[in-house]
């Protein structure tokens, strides 16, 4: 059974395929187009996974999108009825929902053939069920509580359920327009973070301020038997309807904030302002909401399913703050969220969602690593680097980590690039800047130097799984850097580099049975300092993590990285003068 799935017309464009029922890759277009959470249909994405597989269009069973027009369909006219939206937001709506129609006519297109060549049954899955598939069918659990939560989809903003084997059941859900995700969207707007995707931004602000404006917060949204519901005053997204490009290229998405929110708040920061106080202080609120009401709701699961394992998705699902507290401040004893968790991984969902719910095929494997992209061999790096005209050295695995370990703890940045890139939007080792976690001034240089970015934003510790507890306050192993937990206070000391503002760090757990490569850079390392820990940043610059060898290259050669590891390759710059 072969099963490609598509989140396509909207933000993140994603392709999975399954080959023979087996995952062979799960890739978002950002990576090929080079234009951040690109859009539209994810046209290289697919092609791409179709060579990587062997495949032609024609092989395909099924096609699998993480989108129904159809679903919840009396309750959007209902809507459509009584809040009276722009004409201009239904236009939209109806435009977005012929391209998922006609998705089968995409994929025949880009393959050249006629569509009714194309054998393949097209199935249209609703998105939080993409969601909460994406998460479960790939987790360690034979049952588990399901919540999936984002910005919207599908007319749905937050779904709840239990999975069990090969079967995922729905018990209810919070309708649009109510969506913490889009009240996280609209604070991080008014805080001056207007590109699509900036929400992380503003957690990562957020341990910098106090929530003194919680209380006000507060008016924004309130908890009920069943979910939550918006104050609609402080939004327009229901009414006036917000500008949103779905297309292609990347999303943009207009203000979903009314003027009631400056009226609370005060005017919104603009561009070039300096944060300050005042802006800390809100984003820390926000965060503190957030927590309050997405635990109030997992306590509600817990106490509806009497389940403790617990499988997380969409959005909101990404705020690795409020992740870490989901073990210590509700019933749940065990979570899984998978790396892609946001609208990209609803690709995966999709696909799974037909091989599992669908068709009843059992469950096969759990996924314990990211890495499901493309892998260039050593001859492409090889010519790459030729082709810069750039002297390097090959080495062997141990000696290539060793060299890496040694070079970091003399202060270099180091990029690190191998095999398969990741699956989500972390950088897991296959696609990093790596240096030292123990130096008091690499959070600065590599934002300033490196990253070219605002300087209050976190730098996240690798470290190997084994020696984890000794340095982390932490319970399960953490792949995917999608929880915060404490450093250990005896041990901030040693690692300012990677300890945030108040304590935490954003960690990743690295296993010798998962990426054996960057395991045994982080165990020289360890060998060289007697720390087990490296710092961990995407390879790129203000742009997607880089794919290919020479878009590696590109990056090293533009800015401050000190070396470069490109598969058995181990490239320096010159020294600088003095």
């Amino acid at each position: 059974m072969n099963i490609l799935g598509l989140n396509a017309y909207h933000g993140d464009a994603s392709a999975s395929l399954f080959v023979d029922g087996r995952l062979s890759t799960a890739m978002e277009e950002e990576r090929f187009s080079r234009l951040k959470h690109q859009a539209g249909f994810p046209a290289l994405a697919v092609q791409h996974a179709l060579q990587h597989a062997g495949l032609a269009a024609t092989d395909l069973d099924h096609i699998a999108i993480s989108r129904d027009n159809n679903a919840h369909l009396h309750k959007k006219l209902m809507f459509a009825l009584s809040k009276g939206p722009s004409f201009a937001m239904l236009r939209d709506r109806l435009t977005n929902a012929s391209k998922i129609r006609d998705v089968k006519s995409s994929v025949a297109d880009l393959a050249g053939v006629a569509e009714s060549r194309l054998g393949a049954e097209v199935h249209r899955v609703e998105h939080h069920h993409a969601h909460m598939a994406s998460a479960f069918f790939v987790s360690p659990f034979e049952e588990a509580a399901l919540l999936s939560i984002d910005g919207f989809g599908d007319f749905v903003s937050t779904m709840w359920g239990r999975g069990a084997g090969n079967r995922i059941e729905v018990d209810d859900w919070v309708e649009f327009p109510h969506s913490v995700g889009l009240l996280y969207t609209a604070i991080t707007q008014y805080l001056g973070f207007a590109k699509y995707g900036d929400e992380f931004k503003v957690m990562g602000l957020a341990p910098y301020g106090e929530p003194e404006y919680l209380d006000a917060m507060r008016r924004l949204v309130t908890a009920t038997k069943n979910g939550f519901e918006l104050d609609l005053a402080y939004f327009v997204h229901h009414s006036e309807g917000v500008n949103m490009t779905w297309d292609a290229g990347s999303p943009t998405i207009g203000d979903v904030f009314s003027p009631k929110l400056e009226q609370l708040f005060g005017p919104r920061r603009q561009p070039g302002e300096p944060l300050g106080t005042k802006h800390q202080n809100i984003a820390a609120s926000l965060q503190a909401l957030l927590e309050e009401v997405v635990l109030g709701l997992l306590r509600q699961l817990h106490a509806r399913t009497g389940l403790t394992d617990l499988c997380m998705a969409g959005g909101v699902a990404l705020n690795c703050t409020m992740n870490g507290k989901i073990q210590s401040e509700t019933p749940f004893k065990r979570v899984y969220i998978q790396p892609a968790a946001y609208d990209g991984g609803t690709s995966l969902g999709a696909a799974l969602y037909v091989k599992h719910q669908l068709h009843g095929a059992p469950r096969d494997f759990v996924m314990d690593h990211t890495y499901w992209g493309l892998e260039y061999s050593p001859d492409a790096c090889r010519q790459a680097l030729d082709a810069r005209g750039l002297a390097y050295r090959q080495l062997c695995d141990d000696q290539l980590a060793a060299a890496a370990a040694d070079l970091i703890a003399d202060g270099n940045i180091v990029g690190w690039y191998q095999g398969r890139f990741e699956w989500g939007p972390r950088a897991l080792g296959n696609r990093s800047i790596v240096c030292d976690p123990r130096s008091d001034r690499m959070k600065d240089v590599l934002n300033s130097r490196i990253k070219h970015r605002e300087g209050f934003r976190p730098f996240a510790p690798s470290v190997l799984e084994e020696r984890a507890g000794d340095w982390f306050e932490m319970g399960d192993a953490s792949p995917f850097m999608l929880m915060t937990c404490q450093v250990k206070k005896d041990q901030q000391a040693r690692v300012p580099a990677i300890t945030h503002v108040d304590g935490t760090a954003r960690q990743q757990t690295v296993s010798r049975a998962t990426n054996p490569k960057y395991w045994g850079l982080i165990h020289a390392f360890e060998r060289k300092t007697g720390v087990p820990i490296v710092v961990n940043t995407s390879f790129n610059e203000n742009e997607p993590v880089v794919n290919t060898p020479d878009e590696a290259i590109s990056c090293y050669l533009r800015n401050d990285m000190d070396v470069l590891v490109l598969g058995p390759y181990l490239v320096e710059k010159a020294p600088k003068a003095a």
